[in-house]
């Protein structure tokens, strides 16, 4: 599955199209879709974004409840009914839809590229700067680490 590391600050033009960091298209070379998967954040003023292979993962855990019950039904709503397939054109770019533009609050003309993990979000450079800081002194209070395994342990 990619991996998407480190934040990048590109231009959204007029027509919402905007470049997706080279790192990051790299991540998602091997993949089948040409493009990302996108859907507006449950949590932030941010668009969630990530190849095929993510949302396969993402649909896994869904699958976990059972078919007919609230949490599917709501899950399902709101991540799958919601996600938009963005197709990489010539140049490395996608456009991005009005409402994932509209609730990242992009309206002026950059985004910022945020590695996650597996997946990358797409804020408002000046919105995400200020989450980030919040988010560094959040870990910095409570002491918050992360349990490293040893390499070839992936799962264990």
């Amino acid at each position: 599955m990619a991996l998407f590391l480190g934040t990048t600050v590109n231009k959204i033009d007029r027509k919402n199209r905007v470049s997706v960091p080279a790192t990051f298209r790299d991540a998602l070379a091997g993949q089948s879709f040409k493009g990302v998967v996108a859907f507006r954040s449950l949590k932030h003023p941010a668009v969630q974004c990530g190849g095929m292979e993510w949302m396969e993962s993402i649909s896994t855990g869904v699958n976990e409840f059972e078919l007919f019950s609230e949490e599917h039904d709501d899950l399902t709503a709101a991540l799958f009914a919601d996600a938009q397939p963005l197709s990489f054109d010539g140049d490395g770019r996608i456009v991005l839809p009005a409402a994932l533009v509209e609730h990242a609050n992009l309206s002026e003309g950059q985004a910022a590229f945020v590695g996650r993990g597996h997946l990358f979000e797409i804020w408002a450079p000046d919105t995400f700067r200020e989450f980030q800081a919040a988010a560094r002194a959040r870990v910095s209070e409570r002491g918050i680490t992360v349990k490293q395994r040893p390499a070839g342990s992936e799962g264990a």
